[in-house]
C-alpha cells in the first residue's frame, strides 16, 4: 500500500528497499516457558522457526500477486523478511538452528558473532525454509488447541522491543547532549 501511495505521488519506487523484522529464539523463549507450564515438550523449541516459515509463505504470496506485479513492472523491490535474534539462547538446541532452518530467497539473517563462528565450521548451506510449511501450520494450531497465543507473545515481544530501541537511542542522544556540553566547557 506504501508503495503504491508513493507511487501516485510521482515517486521513484525502484530505489526503495526494506525489511520486515522478526524476532526467531526470543519467540520460542518466551512460548517454551508457556509450554512448560502446559507441560507439552512437543512443541518445545518448534514455534520460532513455525513462524518464520508461515511468514514467509504469507509473503510470497503477496509478492506473486498480481497487485505486487503491477508494482514490479515499475521496478518495486521486494520486502525482504529479516531474521533478527537467531542466536541459539537454549544450549539444548543445535547452534545453528535458527540459521539452518531459515535459508531461503529474499531473506536476511542477522546473526551474533558466535553464531556466524559456529555456521562457518558446520552449518548447511541449503534452501530450507520453504521446507515443511504445511507442518509449521500444524505446529502453530497445536499451540492454538493448549491456549496459547502466538499473536500475543508477539505482539508483547514487538512492544518490548521497540520500548528497548527507543530507550537505547533517548540513550545515545543523552550520551551526545554531554559530550557536545563538554566540548563547550
Amino acid at each position: 500500500k506504501g508503495l503504491e501511495k508513493f507511487d501516485k505521488a510521482g515517486g521513484e519506487i525502484s530505489k526503495l528497499a526494506s525489511v520486515a523484522s522478526f524476532f526467531v529464539s526470543r519467540v520460542d523463549t518466551a512460548v517454551d516457558k508457556e509450554l512448560e507450564i502446559k507441560k507439552n515438550k512437543e512443541l518445545i523449541g518448534k514455534i520460532a522457526i513455525a513462524n518464520s516459515k508461515v511468514a514467509f509463505e504469507y509473503s510470497n504470496e503477496i509478492f506473486s500477486s498480481q497487485r505486487w506485479k503491477l508494482l514490479a513492472a515499475k521496478g518495486a523491490r521486494v520486502q525482504r523478511l529479516l531474521w533478527a535474534s537467531t542466536g541459539t539462547k537454549n544450549p539444548n538446541f543445535k547452534d545453528t538452528i535458527y540459521v539452518d532452518e531459515l535459508i531461503g530467497k529474499d531473506t536476511v539473517n542477522t546473526m551474533p558473532p558466535a553464531t556466524i563462528d559456529a555456521f562457518v565450521d558446520h552449518g548447511i548451506v541449503k534452501e530450507t525454509l520453504s521446507e515443511g510449511i504445511d507442518e509449521s501450520k500444524r505446529q502453530i494450531n497445536k499451540l492454538k488447541d493448549l491456549g496459547i497465543s502466538l499473536d500475543e507473545i508477539t505482539n508483547k515481544l514487538l512492544v518490548d522491543g521497540v520500548k528497548s530501541f527507543s530507550d537505547s537511542f533517548t540513550s545515545l542522544l543523552k550520551s551526545l547532549e554531554q559530550k557536545v556540553e563538554k566540548i563547550k566547557e
